[in-house]
């Protein structure tokens, strides 16, 4: 890759490790990963305490893993880039933050309010064609990153200062969403999208800048404290199940065997089974303790709203999926595969 073509805070960090650009990446037995989690996520926690220790079993001690927090070797957005060239070995990260490559990664990264369940996800990913074509994405735009898998490992909630008990409540409603596919999203519904970073989302519901936010799990909220300023979250959500991708420097995993690279494959999958079960079992331990609680209105759409929601994003997905070729091919199989399972 031409250094002109390195972002330049990549380039900074490159500079400071002292890394050649033309030096191919060794195998190491600890997998250097970034993971798009903070440091004291719930769900970087329980991988790090739960799933760590039994990759090295699964492997026999060929293969560990350190999972890096968000930002901890590179930007958030550049993990592939790291990757391709070796300075990391692999991401565990969220798909979407790479949609200013190409729309598809926005279609890819998270389709908002299509899927019902994380599992779904998962099943797209791994047996619908979804995986294949991220590796067709990466193919293209950072050609030594190999796909080992993409999956979700939750539902997100969303936190509202209002009570939004259907498509009607959002006509005017000033959220906190990411810019793209979701943005479109909400402005379809009616909605007024704000852009924020999660860390300024507590801030701005708090001072009345914003009504609601697209925001992270319920237990994840709950541990931020969005739910002492926004009491009336809507539990299950009704928007984001981000894709989160499993990636490895390609002359890495061709180092590996065939039997580590089977237990590899069959750890992230198991690991994220294992996370959308305790996840789901501390969201609703959480909402069943606030539901006793009475100080805050827990919200859950009817499907009839959430279907039309759905009609709604679906106007979204098809102006991005318009957008470039790979992106229609991300569409097209989206469709395909959720008309099969009845959920269009």
């Amino acid at each position: 890759m031409p250094l002109k073509s390195i972002p330049k805070t990549l380039t900074a960090t490159l500079i400071t490790a002292g890394l050649a650009f033309s030096v191919a990446p060794t195998y190491a037995e600890t997998l250097k990963v970034q993971t798009s989690f903070n440091a004291s996520h719930i769900s970087l926690t329980r991988l790090n305490q739960i799933w760590i220790p039994k990759l090295k079993e699964m492997t026999g001690g060929d293969l560990q893993i350190e999972l890096l927090p968000i930002g901890s070797v590179v930007s958030h957005k550049e993990t592939p880039v790291a990757v391709s060239m070796g300075i990391l070995d692999g991401d565990l990260t969220a798909t979407s933050y790479f949609a200013g490559k190409d729309p598809a990664y926005a279609l890819m990264g998270d389709l908002i309010a299509g899927y019902d369940n994380p599992a779904q996800i998962e099943e797209f990913c791994m047996q619908g064609g979804g995986k294949e074509l991220l590796q067709k994405m990466y193919n293209k735009y950072d050609p030594d990153v190999h796909v080992i898998g993409c999956s979700s490992e939750k539902r997100e909630a969303f936190v509202s200062k209002v009570p939004v008990r259907g498509v009607a409540d959002m006509k005017g409603l000033k959220v906190r969403s990411p810019e793209g596919l979701a943005a479109d999203v909400f402005r379809r519904a009616g909605a007024a999208p704000v852009s924020l970073p999660g860390s300024e989302v507590y801030t701005a519901l708090e001072k009345n800048v914003i009504d609601a936010a697209d925001s992270s799990a319920y237990a994840n909220n709950d541990a931020s404290g969005m739910h002492k300023v926004a009491k009336y979250p809507i539990y299950p959500g009704i928007h984001s199940m981000p894709f989160m991708q499993f990636t490895i420097n390609e002359a890495t995993w061709n180092k590996i065997d065939k039997e580590d690279q089977a237990a590899l494959t069959e750890w992230f999958l198991s690991a994220y089974a294992d996370l959308r079960t305790y996840l789901d079992a501390k969201d609703k331990e959480l909402v069943a303790r606030d539901k006793a609680k009475g100080d805050i209105t827990v919200i859950d759409w009817p499907q009839s709203e959430r279907d039309d929601f759905r009609k709604i994003a679906k106007e979204a997905w098809e102006a991005f999926g318009s957008a470039s070729p790979l992106a229609t091919e991300v569409y097209k199989a989206h469709v395909k595969f959720m008309t099969e399972k009845g959920l269009l």
